[in-house]
């Protein structure tokens, strides 16, 4: 645990709180529940064009055993042309956060 010593008084604003690293990390996960994304939203969210996704992060087989719905993943793969890509936002976002250093 880190301590800081100090004899001082620190306003905090009023449109402010202080919270703990392990409340503001379960927030941050409540915001992506239940969402879900469509490609464009994926799109802004790593800033990378869909083909680009799809090549390094969809169709690799690694990740397509994990992603895909129909194997228990989080990845609706469409199987017609006029269907849409759909994410699980939560489980999308934990998992480019685990694979980082091997998509990027």
């Amino acid at each position: 645990m880190q301590h800081l010593n100090v004899n001082l008084t620190i306003p905090i604003p009023e449109d402010s709180v202080l919270i703990s690293k392990v409340e503001l990390k379960e927030l941050k996960k409540q915001e992506l529940a239940g969402v879900y994304w469509n490609m464009k939203d994926l799109e802004q969210r790593i800033r990378r064009k869909s083909e680009w996704i799809k090549e390094n992060i969809l169709y690799p087989t690694q990740f397509r055993k994990v992603l895909d719905s129909e194997n228990g993943g989080f990845v609706f793969y469409p199987k017609s042309k006029g269907q849409s890509w759909s994410f699980q936002a939560s489980r999308m976002a934990d998992f480019l956060d685990m694979h980082f250093n091997k998509i990027f």
